[in-house]
C-alpha cells in the first residue's frame, strides 16, 4: 500500500505589482493543484514551506525574502486585500502559526525558470 501524499508543490507565478495581484495568482495556482491533490490540512497540522524565488538582477536586489514570504503565507490563508473579517478567498492554511519551518531562497533564474519559483507545502516532520 502506498503512503498518502502529504505535500503540494506548485510553480510560483512571476511576481507582479500590486502585491495583492501576485497573492491572487498564487492562490489561483494553489487552488488548482489543491483540487486534484486529495490533501487537507487541519488546524492541528504543523506545516513546512519550502520556497525558491527566481528573480532577475534588479528584482533580486530589490525584494526582501520576508516580504515575499508574507505574501505567500497570506495567499495560502486567503488574505488578499480587503478587511480581515471578510473572507472572500478560501483558506488552505487556516493560520500561519501552523507553519513551523520555512526555507526560502532567492536566486537568479535559470533559463527554464525565468522569474518563476517553487513552493512546497508539506506536513512538518521533526
Amino acid at each position: 500500500m502506498s503512503k498518502a501524499k502529504k505535500s503540494i508543490k506548485i510553480r510560483l507565478p512571476e511576481y507582479v505589482t500590486p502585491r495583492n495581484d501576485w497573492r491572487k495568482e498564487i492562490h489561483r495556482v494553489f487552488a488548482t493543484k489543491w483540487e486534484t491533490s486529495n490533501i487537507t490540512y487541519s488546524k492541528a497540522d504543523k506545516l513546512e514551506l519550502i520556497i525558491k524565488l527566481y528573480l532577475d538582477k534588479g528584482r533580486l536586489e530589490a525584494h526582501d525574502v520576508d516580504n515575499r514570504l508574507k505574501d505567500i503565507m497570506d495567499a495560502l490563508q486567503g488574505r488578499i486585500g480587503g478587511p480581515k473579517n471578510v473572507h472572500k478567498y478560501r483558506k488552505y492554511i487556516l493560520n500561519d502559526n501552523q507553519v513551523y519551518k520555512v526555507t526560502i531562497e532567492k536566486q537568479p533564474p535559470r533559463n527554464y525558470t525565468i522569474r518563476l519559483g517553487h513552493l512546497i507545502v508539506r506536513k512538518y516532520k521533526r
